[in-house]
């Protein structure tokens, strides 16, 4: 079974840091775009960052210089570094995926289950 399974959320205080990851398992030949989503309460999922294979990187400008994105190929991970959290960046936060599996089947639009960041004091 292909799955994305994230890890790093919890509770942080506001100007606080948290690391999120995101390893894909299963069958997996290869990643292309790597990327993680947000979702607040009453909001619409929305992109935070991608990373494709070739290291060029998209951050929403409500994120820039605050978040990281990167990856680790070899273990077919996505990390998400966030500094200066603030209050507004509670959500949960979902990992996505393109890959290709080792039966050759493409999977442009695989989703994790999703992480909860509260950013409170």
């Amino acid at each position: 079974q292909v799955q994305l399974v994230e890890s790093g959320g919890g509770l942080v205080q506001p100007g606080g840091s948290l690391r999120l990851s995101c390893a894909a398992s299963g069958s997996i030949g290869s990643t292309y775009a790597m990327g993680w989503y947000r979702q607040a309460p009453g909001k619409q999922r929305e992109l935070v960052a991608t990373l494709n294979s070739g290291g060029a990187t998209n951050y929403a400008d409500s994120v820039k210089g605050r978040f990281t994105i990167s990856r680790d190929n070899a273990k077919n991970t996505v990390y998400l570094q966030m500094n200066s959290l603030k209050p507004e960046d509670t959500a949960v936060y979902y990992c996505n995926a393109d890959v290709r599996l080792t039966s050759g089947l493409r999977i442009r639009d695989l989703w994790g289950q999703g992480t909860q960041v509260t950013v409170s004091s």
